[in-house]
């Protein structure tokens, strides 16, 4: 299967470098800052029930889960929300954007080894902006053709991306940790994909089913990817 691939696109967050720790640890210092009004597992499940009405309005990225954090804030304390509270739930907002990017255990020696290889593409969705900086703060651009950042990763986003790399999806491969968004769509357009696991998936990305697609692999780490060129 591997014999046809020319363009190799990996996602970003918690493929390449760390993301979903921070967003996780940021979410629970918001259910300490609001603990004095409701238990933190409710704090945590109305927040959910925010985020998920909102990614039609605001999309995916850490700005997105800002607004979302000062309107779950203003839902639950109502009357009681302050300067002194949004001046807490900003700054936890921009401590999130100020991350540094830590790059996974073998990034950075499998991207050198396929580089010159194969048409390596960065595919990932969120802001702009922010995933704009995390790519520069993480040194890897040079190893990439090509960058796309797409307000969502669903069938119709894939198309498009292959339409611009002049690419069909039998010569296509997609390496994420994300089932949802990085597998089961490119799976279904017929490319194939590789499955890396994190050892943490936001709420909204998990999937239960277990896939048995001809062009899908599960690798223990992103090293394996090589394993599975060869």
């Amino acid at each position: 299967m591997s014999k046809d691939i020319r363009v190799i696109a990996f996602d970003a967050d918690d493929t390449l470098w760390n993301n979903e720790i921070y967003y996780q640890e940021t979410e629970h210092a918001f259910c300490e800052l609001l603990s004095d009004y409701l238990p933190k597992e409710e704090v945590s499940k109305a927040l959910f029930a925010t985020e998920m009405r909102n990614l039609d309005r605001y999309g995916f990225g850490a700005k997105s889960f800002l607004l979302s954090l000062l309107e779950t804030a203003a839902q639950i304390t109502g009357s009681n929300m302050n300067d002194v509270l949004m001046r807490h739930i900003l700054d936890l907002g921009h401590n999130l954007i100020d991350k540094p990017i830590t790059l996974l255990d073998g990034v950075e020696d499998t991207l050198n080894k396929l580089n010159g290889d194969y048409t390596l593409v960065l595919a990932t969705k969120g802001d702009l902006l922010d995933q704009e900086r995390k790519l520069k703060n993480s040194n890897l651009s040079s190893f990439f053709n090509h960058v796309e950042v797409m307000s969502d990763k669903q069938i119709k986003d894939y198309n498009s991306l292959l339409g611009k790399l002049s690419c069909s999806a039998e010569e296509f491969l997609m390496v994420g940790n994300s089932v949802k968004s990085d597998i089961i769509p490119v799976l279904e357009l017929g490319g194939s994909a590789l499955h890396v696991p994190f050892h943490v998936t936001w709420a909204h990305e998990v999937v239960e089913e277990e896939l048995t697609y001809d062009k899908y692999r599960k690798l223990e780490n992103i090293k394996g990817v090589l394993d599975y060129l060869k």
